[in-house]
């Protein structure tokens, strides 16, 4: 292999590691993997992770700490969940307030939005306070990023 080969696999090796140890910071929720656009690159002087579509996480929106926090809500709403419901622009995601309570939904979703302004949250206490809801939509192909991201398959 020539030296310019060499020099040009190392530097897309060292792109690949720096998208995944990206990706990795970012940490549970929707990391920035995605369901549309096979082209993933980082750009190190905007620390955001950008595609072919208009699903993004910016992964210095969360300072380390705020991440680890997120991180760790989001496993336990994914641990306590009680239904997944599909609606026609999104997902539903039951719990209940016995085991999530409303303020941790809230701070999941302020953290969340930060990272990912594409997603429209809605937060819904039901049937006289006995469930608390998560719907997660948005614009045309939310569903499929949702699918993929919160391991709906």
């Amino acid at each position: 292999m020539s030296r310019m080969t060499e020099r040009f696999v190392d530097v897309r090796k060292r792109n690949a590691a720096r998208a995944a140890m990206a990706l990795w910071m970012a940490g549970g929720g929707a990391a920035g993997l995605l369901a549309q656009g096979p082209v993933i690159t980082v750009r190190p002087e905007m620390q955001t992770t950008t595609t072919q579509s208009k699903f993004y996480c910016n992964v210095k929106a969360l300072t380390l700490e705020e991440r680890a926090r997120h991180k760790q809500l989001g496993d336990k709403l994914a641990a306590e969940r009680r239904k997944i419901v599909e609606g026609p622009i999104g997902y539903e995601f039951q719990f209940s307030p016995k085991t999530v309570s409303l303020a941790e939904l809230a701070e999941w979703v302020v953290a969340e939005s930060k990272c990912c302004p594409f997603f429209d949250f809605h937060i819904d206490l039901e049937e006289d306070g006995s469930l608390l809801c998560l719907r997660l939509t948005g614009t045309e192909g939310i569903k499929a990023f949702i699918r993929v991201e919160f391991h709906l398959e």
